[in-house]
């Protein structure tokens, strides 16, 4: 589409073109029913039908066990941070904590307050440019859980690999690279993901849980927030935010079209050579911020000379059709955020720019 620029908004994010186009020509009149999907019935049939669709595609494309329960909840990630040591801490549990940027110790925050928390490692000191080593780890023996955040938007670090956590579940906010990359459910316990990355628009929380931490969850706290109540009702105890799952299958179809999770995992790995590529090939002008080991395929975050190049680069790029590159506010520089949905035609023409831009004012 003519007016549509390349996305590169860390969240909510871009969305692929074929579910927005999808999306327009089902309003108003959704599957012959009369009426727009946001005006349906939770209850109806046609939406029934698209709840259990996007369930049954994260399911198999993202290759979730039987033993695991898929729920569809409201609040963001940030709920999650209270909500899993609200169902999972007591008296005489405790759990551990890997701090990797600004959302882990958002979680940790949270977590002190429903019991006692040990922090496993934490990369603060350096800020937040790496992922503490395996051999930095101060695990617990008897923790609930282990928590992970998988991909740090903010930082533009990524595990490359899960930390060994001699059997303790871990438990992972993947807000921003939950459906990037085959993940091993074996040494989880609970995924959760904001989907407003990767998987669609903002408004619904995936939550990936294993029964057994279903079943042990506490019953002496409010009884919407027991993932119990959600998982024996199939995330239909109360009103889902149903136009935002319709939309999330729609993603979903897409994710499916490309060649499920094997075709993504390769866009993203060919998006992330290209840009890291034109990184370390003009590193006198753009200054990688993260380890080479730790780089994440999600958010690419660098530097320019000075501030005021980079002031320009912003402007420049948005003029030249290129939007959301400006970093966090609170570290400043570039970020490029390059989730399932961009095309690698939008990193190609991002480089070209880049290499343009480094030529002509360094």
């Amino acid at each position: 589409m003519a007016n549509r620029i390349w996305n590169f908004n860390p969240g909510p994010a871009t969305l692929p073109l074929s579910a927005l186009e999808k999306a327009k020509a089902d309003l108003p009149d959704y599957d012959n029913s009369g009426m727009a999907v946001m005006e349906l019935s939770h209850r109806s049939k046609q939406y029934d039908a698209v709840h259990k669709d996007a369930m049954t595609l994260m399911r198999d494309l993202f290759g979730v066990p039987d033993n695991f329960k898929i729920l569809f909840l409201q609040g963001g990630a940030s709920l999650q941070f209270a909500q899993i040591p609200m169902n999972l801490l007591g008296e005489g549990k405790s759990a551990d904590y890997i701090i990797t940027g600004s959302w882990s110790k958002k979680a940790l925050k949270e977590a002190k307050i429903q019991g006692t928390v040990n922090v496993a490692a934490s990369s603060e000191e350096t800020n937040f440019n790496r992922i503490p080593a395996q051999d930095e780890l101060n695990l617990s023996q008897d923790a609930v859980y282990c928590h992970i955040t998988s991909n740090n938007t903010i930082a533009g670090t990524q595990f490359q690999t899960f930390p060994d956590t001699n059997g303790i579940p871990l438990v992972a906010d993947m807000s921003s690279d939950i459906l990037s990359r085959k993940v091993d459910f074996s040494k989880f316990g609970i995924i959760y993901a904001g989907a407003q990355k990767n998987l669609g628009p903002s408004g619904i929380t995936v939550v990936i849980i294993r029964e057994d931490f279903i079943e042990a969850g506490r019953e002496d706290i409010p009884i919407i927030l027991q993932y119990r109540t959600q998982a024996d009702k199939d995330s239909l105890y109360n009103t889902p935010p149903t136009y935002s799952i319709y939309l999330m299958k729609l993603v979903l179809d897409w994710v499916k079209s490309v060649g499920g999770l094997q075709g993504v995992e390769k866009r993203n790995q060919e998006k992330a050579n290209m840009l890291y590529g034109i990184i370390d090939e003009m590193s006198d002008f753009f200054r990688g911020t993260v380890e080479k080991e730790n780089r994440s395929s999600m958010n690419a975050t660098f530097r320019l000379p000075t501030e005021e190049l980079e002031a320009k680069f912003v402007a420049d790029a948005l003029a030249a059709g290129f939007g959301g590159l400006k970093g966090h506010r609170s570290v400043g520089g570039i970020r490029v955020s390059m989730y399932n949905a961009m095309e690698p035609q939008g990193i190609k023409e991002l480089t070209a720019f880049m290499k343009k831009f480094a030529e002509k004012n360094g």
